[in-house]
């Protein structure tokens, strides 16, 4: 069978259980078209490039796909006539990774990014709001004032 990659933005305001919901729907639809999701992940909560049906932000889900062309069909046109469901891709693939994908490494280099950039600045002794509070910094020297 073919192997797919579908990639589909649901809206803002539905909550986390509610996409969770909504990926087993396509998954169930799936499966019952002689079909298989090999992986899904949930990439979260992201801003869009601009404002699709009066969204900012949407719920982004990756479902890694083996199924046939008309289960394929029908899951779009599922997705087409779902009003959760903002945006959608599905593309053809050779192969599918097991690792996680570059979405899901991105984000943990980013969380490795904020532990080592919080260890910098206590290192170096920044504040919050960037003021350096360095103790080993010599006081400046004032020349004092000469009067005649």
């Amino acid at each position: 069978m073919p192997l797919y990659e579908n990639v589909f933005i649901a809206r803002q305001d539905i909550s986390g259980a509610q996409v969770d919901a909504l990926a087993d729907a396509f998954t169930q639809l799936l499966t019952d078209n002689a079909g298989e999701v090999k992986k899904r992940e949930y990439w979260g909560l992201r801003n869009l490039s601009y404002r699709m049906r009066k969204n900012r932000k949407g719920h982004y889900v990756l479902l890694n796909i083996e199924a046939p062309p008309a289960a394929i069909a029908e899951l779009e046109r599922t997705m087409r006539i779902n009003e959760d469901v903002i945006r959608y891709l599905t593309i053809r693939v050779d192969a599918h990774d097991d690792a996680p994908s570059v979405i899901m490494q991105s984000r943990g280099s980013r969380d490795d990014r904020q532990r080592r950039g919080a260890g910098d600045r206590e290192r170096y002794g920044e504040g919050r709001d960037g003021a350096t509070e360095r103790a080993d910094r010599p006081e400046p020297v004032v020349p004092e004032a000469v009067e005649a």
